[in-house]
Formats: structure tokens, C-alpha cells, sequence
């Protein structure tokens, strides 16, 4: 396993992160035991979760499925980067979401008892709340970092103007601010190359990107469509649609290196810059294992090129609205 720090803190994390969402609604507890417990044997040490996931009606549920794992010992959470988020509704009543002082100090209190640990490594903000300022939420955060409930604090979903409007926040009370950024990034959707992942670069800010694989459009679906094993969803039959002349261009060229598609979609995100840690989400410990092998994928600077002639980037950003 590769490890690197994220951003620009001391704290090290592995180049691939597991990301638990599918635990509960999709993977059984004892199923989702496994794979953490591969996951380490595999290098793994930094886990993603948040306080909604877990399904319709039982929110929460994946943040006890961990806990219970953490409760086995053996070491299993002193090896863990631990990363959580909040922003969403956990209740029918009022301040049972978003980032009011109030809401954060509940939130990560009950994250705690699911978890069923002392703290929470990297406390992430799951989306900007409109209604909340800077001010209020900073103030929420370092009585957590003084109680010693939370290390890092990080985002998700942020715009770069929003991260600018949260670090100079930060500065001005002398608070570390966010450390990380998760967002939304793979070769069909790059629209964060043009404000946010600058943004993190000049903050200091891992980026961790989610759905790396665009929903599973970049692990091989036509090539998995012509042999009748997948079929694609509802909401990702439209994107598939439309361009479906870049992802067989795509399938074609990860063929010609010898590669899976989802492998080099994994290795290329490995390459941008600011990455961290790409999110990988198993349902399986079979689709765990193949997300590692993207580890040994190494892409060459005339793959990249053809790379972005398939799913073009932005090259001179955050400049491509000047001339």
C-alpha cells in the first residue's frame, strides 16, 4: 500500500480510501466485518462514513456496523483513520441537520456513541449550509478539537469559493480550518478542476474524491452489457446515452493497455493533482480486492494525453474564464 499525508497535515492515510456507504443497505454486518478487516490486511487505514448512511429509516446504521467491528478490537480502531461527516436530517425536528452550533454538538456526540469510540479523526462537513456563519460553525468545531472529540476538521461538496470563505474564516481566529475537501471527480465529471481542486492546492487541502467510478459507467459497462451482466440504472442510463462514444472510446483504450476500465479510472485520479485518496465503496470483498489492484496500474504521460482527448479537462484552470 502507498500512503501520503493528507494535505497539508502530518496525518497519514492511504492512497485509496474505503468508503462504507453500502454497509447496511447493500452488505450484510458480518459481510462488512470482512472487508474492513481485508481492508487492513491490504494496507488500508483510512475508512469514510457519515451519519445518514445506512438506508431508508435507518440512518445511522452504517456508523454501528463500524462500531461494532471497532468494539472486536485487536487493534482494529488504533489502525483506522476515521473519517465521519454531518450536514444531513437525522430527525423529523428541528436542528437535526446542517451546521448550527447546536446540531454539531448533538451530531457528533451520537456519531461517538454509534462508533463506539472516544474521537473522530476527520469530522466532515457533508455540504455548505446557507444559513450558518462562519463564525458559529468555527467556534462549534474548536470546542470539539478542545474536548478532543474530533483532530481534523474537513468538507465535502464545497465550491472553491466556499473553501476561500471558510479558510480566511479560519485564519482570522488562528483556527487550522479544513484540511481536506471531498468531491465529486472522475473522468466523466472533472468540473472541480476548475475552481475547487485550485482551491485546495493553494489551501493545503487533500482532495478525496467520491464515485470514482461515475456510478460504475467506468468499470466496463458496455463491455458488461454485451455479456448481460449488468444492466444499467435509471439515473445513469441518460449519462450512458449521451456518451456512450467516450466510454467505448474509453473501454477500447484500457483494452489496448491491457488494463480493466475501472482500474485505470482509479490510476488516473491516483495522478491528479491534490488527490489523496480516491473513495472506494465495495459491496463485496471481491470488488475490494479489484479496487487495489489499480495500486499497480501506472499510467504513462501518452495515456494521460489520450486520456483527456476522450473526456476533456481543464488544462488552464482556474484561468479557462479569461482569455
Amino acid at each position: 500500500m502507498e500512503y501520503t499525508h493528507l494535505g497539508r497535515t502530518g496525518l497519514t492515510v492511504s492512497r485509496l480510501c474505503l468508503g462504507t456507504m453500502n454497509f447496511g443497505p447493500h452488505t450484510e454486518e458480518a459481510d462488512a466485518h470482512r472487508i474492513m478487516d481485508e481492508a487492513h490486511e491490504q494496507g488500508i487505514n483510512f475508512f469514510d462514513t457519515a451519519n445518514t448512511y445506512g438506508g431508508h429509516g435507518t440512518r445511522g446504521r452504517t456508523e454501528e456496523i463500524i462500531g461494532a467491528w471497532f468494539a472486536q478490537g485487536g487493534g482494529r480502531r488504533e489502525r483506522t483513520v476515521l473519517a465521519t461527516k454531518l450536514y444531513g436530517e437525522t430527525g423529523p425536528w428541528p436542528n437535526e441537520g446542517k451546521l448550527s452550533a447546536l446540531n454539531i454538538r448533538r451530531a457528533v456526540d451520537a456519531s461517538l456513541r454509534r462508533l463506539r469510540t472516544d474521537h473522530i479523526d476527520l469530522y466532515q462537513m457533508h455540504h455548505i449550509d446557507r444559513d450558518t456563519p462562519w463564525e458559529e460553525i468555527w467556534q462549534a468545531m474548536e470546542v470539539l478539537v478542545a474536548q478532543g472529540k474530533i483532530v481534523y476538521v474537513g468538507s465535502s461538496n464545497f465550491a472553491g469559493w466556499h473553501i476561500a470563505q471558510a479558510q480566511e474564516a479560519a485564519r482570522a481566529r488562528n483556527f487550522l480550518g479544513l484540511t481536506s475537501e471531498q468531491s465529486l471527480y472522475n473522468l466523466l465529471e472533472r468540473s472541480v478542476e476548475l475552481e475547487v481542486v485550485p482551491a485546495a492546492q493553494h489551501y493545503g487541502l487533500g482532495l478525496i474524491p467520491w464515485s470514482p467510478l461515475h456510478g460504475g459507467l467506468l468499470g466496463g459497462v458496455l463491455r458488461k452489457e454485451r455479456e448481460g451482466v449488468r444492466r444499467s440504472q435509471d439515473r445513469q442510463a441518460g449519462v450512458l446515452a449521451a456518451r456512450r462514444d467516450q466510454i467505448q472510446a474509453y473501454e477500447d483504450l484500457a483494452a489496448e493497455l491491457g488494463h480493466e476500465p475501472g482500474d485505470v479510472a482509479l490510476a488516473w485520479l491516483l495522478s491528479r493533482p491534490a488527490v489523496t485518496a480516491p473513495i472506494v465503496g465495495p459491496r463485496t470483498l471481491e470488488q475490494l480486492l479489484a479496487a487495489v489492484r489499480a495500486l499497480d496500474v501506472s499510467l504513462d504521460g501518452k495515456t494521460l494525453d489520450r486520456l483527456d482527448e476522450i473526456f476533456p479537462g481543464h488544462r488552464t484552470a482556474p484561468e479557462d474564464y479569461a482569455w
